[in-house]
């Protein structure tokens, strides 16, 4: 009996030791849970407490993420592209409910692109209230995580932790949790941080904003949160008043529509905390600036040789085409005059395309004065310039046809003739001038070099970098003017004049076609109609041939008037269309980061209508083989971004990369996670080269 008694006391120890060894794997009686664990992180929910105390009404306890070498996850507020980590508590038992804290986040720039998160470990503190004080706590967490290095694997699994009616800590968890709970960044009390100013200026382009702290700030960083959408770019923070004031000023890359309340969050080491300023009339002022090493005379002279040969190979890019019938229009009204008054047209007509570059560059310096995004070609944009411009082709067009004759009234034409000692030289600068106009909506090799070194830099560099694009430009009529024997060895005068002007006429009118297409992409087709009756009624007017010449050129001049008010009051330009090309994606900038960490590689092409290389481009290389076959494949996201009408995501994206200009293509991918940028005119070979390069592996051929 007493051997039976000894048999069941020892069953009985096992079976205690049996059970206190099962019980913290499947009812979780410690402080964790069991570990799910990946190729990028380690997690598992820890407790501060071993079990629940009588009448305890809350526990704390964190979500614990170890991730691996290179690995990150993120914040809250993610940044240009992620997603925060979240909890389904669904099939937890005695929860009332769950506050998740976030611990103050770390910065870091993946795929060219500003990220806020965490990396090696960290701690999401969870502050439970229970239900029912006092009664046993199941929780079941469905977690979410996105883990990034050079690709993205979002992570979803499940953890279980039981804490039964218990008391005790677990040293461990509580100091663990306590740690990343001092992390989490208060208003302002124990860190001794407050936000003072915050400004968003009205083209929701910056942030601009102070903080102050009662002691000297050390390392800090800003963390701005303006809704899903909203992405910031690296601040530029300053720092005064012997380290207390911190002044920062964050580029907007892209603004949500209507974004919420702002709230900052201002970090110093292991001192944080988030504030929800009321925004400024204005910006403070940086308590310091910062200099800038400006160009010397060598380098302002290589970039003005850099504009000129910009200017020069614009002569012969598909932009050309449309002046090209005005430069031959040009020639042949300078038949059979003498070398002098040819020498003096032409040297008149390079003076026009100069002219326009100077009011080009005047534009530039007031717009970027009063905060404009300023470009190259970005007049093609308004449907009152292209308005314009439409009605002058239509008009020259027509007078080639010989519908009418254009001239001055007889009094300003002899006086004009007794200044210029011929007949007069308005017609030439405006040929010039024109000719620049119609030249200049697409980029060139070297001039979007040369362009961005200007818009970046000082007035004075501006006007000598338009200034020497203007000479360029101009080359070939300056060539003309010192070599005049070239247009006086023409043949004489005979019928081919006349089938000359009628397909310099056909060409100009194709050209004011192409100008009406690209109206109906910036404003819509209302404009167009508009614009195509008004310029109709202004050659009607002008060959009415028993009207006086100023009543004709008067009601000429109101329909012009007319043609261009209408083109801006029933502008569609504020209307979405949606005019992605078949087969491409529509661009979104933070979907690049995401295609690349999932391993493709995105091929983004900025274009226009008014874009005559970007034509170029897809009809010789992006359309033909084999680069199509390359752009279909699995592997590859063609992404289309649209600058027809004006769109600040695309300028901003643009002048990311120092670009003012289009065409733009840039191709990234896992090798490649910054983007490599391909010249203005496109070759298969160059493209096929780079969607290697960014995949490092062969693209496939379909």
């Amino acid at each position: 009996m007493k051997a039976c008694h000894t048999v069941w006391l020892f069953g009985g120890v096992l079976l205690a030791l049996a059970i206190l060894l099962v019980l913290p794997s499947q009812y979780g009686f410690a402080a964790s849970s069991d570990e799910f664990s990946s190729t990028s992180v380690t997690a598992r929910l820890i407790s501060a407490e071993n079990g629940v105390s009588p009448d305890t009404r809350s526990i704390s306890a964190g979500l614990h993420l170890e991730l691996s070498k290179g690995w990150k996850t993120y914040w809250r507020s993610p940044g240009e592209v992620g997603i925060p980590p979240s909890i389904d508590w669904a099939g937890s038992e005695n929860i009332e409910n769950v506050e998740f804290l976030w611990p103050a986040p770390e910065r870091f720039t993946a795929f060219g692109i500003e990220n806020f998160g965490y990396s090696d470990e960290v701690v999401f503190p969870l502050r439970i209230t229970l239900a029912d004080p006092g009664a046993p706590v199941r929780l079941k967490a469905g977690v979410n995580v996105l883990t990034c290095s050079t690709v993205c694997v979002p992570e979803d699994f499940e953890l279980q932790l039981a804490l039964p009616r218990a008391s005790g800590i677990d040293a461990d968890a509580a100091t663990l949790i306590s740690a990343y709970a001092g992390r989490v960044p208060d208003e302002g009390a124990a860190s001794s941080i407050s936000v003072e100013t915050a400004y968003l200026d009205g083209e929701m382009s910056a942030l601009t904003l102070t903080a102050r702290s009662d002691r000297p700030f050390g390392e800090p960083d800003v963390f701005p949160e303006l809704g899903k959408g909203t992405a910031f770019g690296k601040p530029d923070i300053r720092l005064g008043e012997g380290g207390r004031l911190l002044w920062a000023r964050l580029p907007i890359l892209s603004a949500a529509d209507d974004p919420p309340p702002l709230d900052v969050t201002v970090t110093d080491g292991d001192r944080a905390a988030t504030w929800m300023p009321a925004l400024s009339d204005k910006a403070a002022a940086p308590p310091f600036t910062l200099d800038r090493v400006l160009p010397g005379l060598a380098d302002l002279a290589w970039i003005a040789a850099i504009a000129f040969l910009g200017g020069l190979i614009l002569n012969v890019m598909p932009c050309v085409l449309p002046v090209l019938s005005i430069k031959l229009s040009s020639a042949m009204k300078a038949h059979g005059q003498s070398r002098q008054r040819v020498r003096a047209g032409f040297a008149v007509s390079a003076f026009g395309v100069l002219a326009f570059m100077w009011v080009i560059a005047a534009g530039t310096l007031a717009a970027r004065g009063i905060g404009m995004t300023v470009g190259w070609g970005l007049q093609f944009q308004n449907p009152v310039f292209l308005a314009l411009m439409a009605v002058i082709l239509v008009v020259f067009s027509a007078n080639l046809f010989g519908l009418f004759e254009i001239s001055l009234p007889s009094a300003a034409h002899t006086r004009l003739a007794k200044a210029g000692g011929g007949r007069g030289y308005v017609g030439d600068f405006a040929t010039g001038a024109f000719a620049a106009v119609l030249a200049t909506p697409c980029s060139a090799p070297f001039l979007g070099t040369a362009v961005a070194f200007a818009l970046a830099g000082r007035p004075i560099d501006i006007v000598v970098v338009f200034t020497a694009l203007g000479l360029g430009l101009a080359l070939p009529y300056l060539i003309v003017a010192a070599f005049p024997g070239m247009v006086v060895r023409m043949p004489r005068a005979g019928r081919w004049m006349i089938w000359l002007k009628i397909v310099l006429g056909l060409a100009l009118l194709a050209t004011a076609a192409w100008l009406f297409w690209v109206l109906g992409g910036v404003a819509g087709t209302r404009s167009v109609w508009a614009v195509a009756a008004t310029s109709g009624g202004i050659v009607a007017i002008l060959s009415l041939p028993r009207m006086s010449s100023v009543l004709r050129g008067s009601a000429a001049l109101a329909l012009t008037i007319v043609a261009l008010t209408l083109s801006g009051l029933l502008s569609q330009s504020d209307e979405p269309t949606d005019r992605v090309a078949a087969n491409w994606t529509a661009f979104e900038r933070a979907a690049i980061a995401w295609h690349v960490s999932q391993g493709d590689v995105v091929f983004v092409d900025v274009t226009a209508d008014w874009c005559l290389t970007c034509k170029a481009n897809k009809t010789l290389v992006l359309d033909r083989e084999p680069v199509a076959s390359a752009l279909r494949a699995p592997v590859v996201i063609p992404m289309q971004a649209d600058w027809t009408r004006p769109d600040e995501t695309i300028s901003r994206y643009l002048e990311s990369f120092d670009r003012y200009g289009i065409p733009f293509n840039v191709v990234y991918g896992p090798e490649a996670p910054d983007g490599i940028v391909l010249p203005e005119l496109l070759t298969a070979q160059v493209v096929m080269q780079a969607l290697e390069d960014a995949a490092n592996t062969r693209v496939a051929e379909d």
